[in-house]
């Protein structure tokens, strides 16, 4: 469950603005490197086959199989391999024969450590991915799975069977360990993370799952990172990524943001059938565009102690736009309409990867915001509308802790009214929200603009004026 804990916050936020917020320097991205490393021995293991599926390195103790295997030493390029980061480091694991790839990162953890730490960009991951035959990818897949399962620029499907395939062996390295061979401090470490990844594989439930979910990213360590889509990226018309805010855990949250991406997931389906098939008059469901929802866990989200600091705040803004870069360049001129939809602290994330970054999206709504880093909407690469949210009872839009209210008529942005009413042209009635956590619930107003923004039917959201009257299904239709 998500913690409701506004009052608690605003007690937090009032004494961390007597102090001043925390202003943290932009961290610089890793510059691209270029090269290539080539192997002239082949593996003396033989096929990847061979390898034991711990053979992969995982964030829990070191596999066996690197202790037994010979000395990765013997491989003449191994001593520069390791010196190498970016897309130098790429080109050279996908030189090397498989089993030496898996051989070299089981001995060497902090490559991947320092490639996902600054990741080259998405476009030259695209390119260096694109130069590989099918053998050497796959390949790729079951020997480094920590990595490419977290690369944007790799297709999604690929990166989906890696990090599954990490999950695996990182459950089940966990579960064959003895907790009584272990410290107080690492049984506790194991049991957290057992928890953290029980929650990853509920999220994803059954393979059948209809529509399919794909996990896009895993990081098992500490507290954790993971995404997981509900709908296909690789086709979908319309992408929209959930960003959270404070307290949204992999451990706590997951199975439950996944939902939320579910029900929005099907809230847009079902606008789009209404309005496809009233338009077109014959009901046929094959022609209606496709969605995909990201439940997106990309960032350390904050806690009280650490709410006050931009730190995290620029670590989401690096995911983000790195996330929304890698779709693009992977869709081309196919390109999906994208938006982010951005609750409390990620909604100032999501603003400093739309100001200090190269992201650009088509549409942008924030709900329980703390703060704009810009001055107005101006100052936001959207192509199209910005909706602001903010219900009653929730303290933290009008506290500004981090620049001005993007719900004030200064920053420009839409109001999206989630207070609730019967919707004019479904003649539901739609839920207020309150407090700062109930944006999300279902049936209530704020998931239903959610869903039209989504889809590109901002001329339907609700803003709480008389306008909202003349929102009419005629009026979809014609407008």
């Amino acid at each position: 469950m998500v913690v409701d804990a506004a009052a608690v916050v605003v007690a937090s936020l009032t004494v961390l603005a007597a102090a001043g917020p925390s202003v943290v320097l932009e961290h610089p991205r890793s510059e691209l490197y270029i090269g290539v490393v080539q192997a002239t021995e082949p593996s003396a293991l033989g096929p990847l086959g061979s390898l034991p599926e711990s053979a992969s390195a995982t964030s829990f103790g070191t596999s066996s199989a690197a202790a037994t295997t010979p000395a990765i030493a013997a491989v003449p390029d191994l001593s520069r391999l390791t010196s190498t980061r970016g897309t130098q480091l790429l080109r050279g694991l996908g030189a090397l024969p498989a089993a030496e790839t898996a051989r070299a990162l089981a001995a060497n953890p902090q490559l991947v450590e320092r490639t996902l730490a600054r990741p080259p960009a998405p476009r030259q991951v695209d390119r260096w991915w694109s130069s590989l035959d099918s053998a050497t990818q796959l390949s790729l897949v079951s020997a480094a799975p920590r990595l490419v399962g977290n690369l944007d620029g790799v297709p999604y499907a690929m990166r989906d069977m890696a990090n599954r395939s990490h999950l695996k062996s990182v459950v089940n390295a966990l579960e064959l360990t003895d907790p009584m061979s272990l410290g107080a401090s690492e049984r506790l470490r194991q049991r957290e993370q057992l928890q953290m990844l029980y929650s990853v594989l509920d999220a994803l439930g059954p393979a059948t799952a209809n529509p399919p979910r794909h996990l896009i990213s895993l990081d098992v360590d500490g507290q954790g990172k993971a995404a997981i889509v509900v709908g296909d990226l690789a086709t979908a018309d319309y992408v929209s990524y959930l960003v959270p805010g404070m307290f949204i855990s992999v451990q706590q949250s997951m199975p439950e943001w996944v939902d939320t991406a579910a029900r929005l997931h099907d809230e847009q389906v079902s606008w789009l059938t209404l309005l496809d098939s009233s338009g077109r008059g014959d009901g046929s469901p094959a022609a209606t565009p496709t969605v995909a929802t990201v439940a997106w866990i990309g960032y350390q989200t904050p806690h009280l102690l650490n709410v006050g600091s931009l730190d995290l705040a620029y670590e989401g803004r690096d995911a983000i736009a790195s996330a929304v870069l890698g779709l693009q360049t992977l869709r081309g001129d196919n390109a999906p309409y994208v938006s982010l939809l951005a609750h409390s602290y990620g909604s100032t994330a999501a603003m400093l990867a739309l100001t200090e970054t190269s992201a650009t999206v088509d549409a942008l709504a924030m709900i329980g915001s703390p703060g704009a880093p810009g001055a107005s909407v101006a100052t936001l690469n959207v192509r199209g509308d910005v909706f602001v949210g903010e219900a009653a009872w929730d303290p933290i839009p009008n506290s500004s802790f981090f620049g001005l209210d993007p719900g004030s008529s200064d920053f420009g942005a839409r109001a999206m009214n989630v207070a609730g009413g019967i919707d004019v042209i479904t003649n539901r009635v739609l839920e207020g929200s309150t407090g700062h956590n109930a944006y999300f619930s279902p049936g209530t107003e704020s998931m239903r603009n959610l869903a039209l923004i989504a889809i590109d039917r901002g001329e339907l959201v609700t803003d709480g004026t008389s306008t909202d009257a003349l929102r009419t299904l005629d009026y979809a239709l014609t407008y």
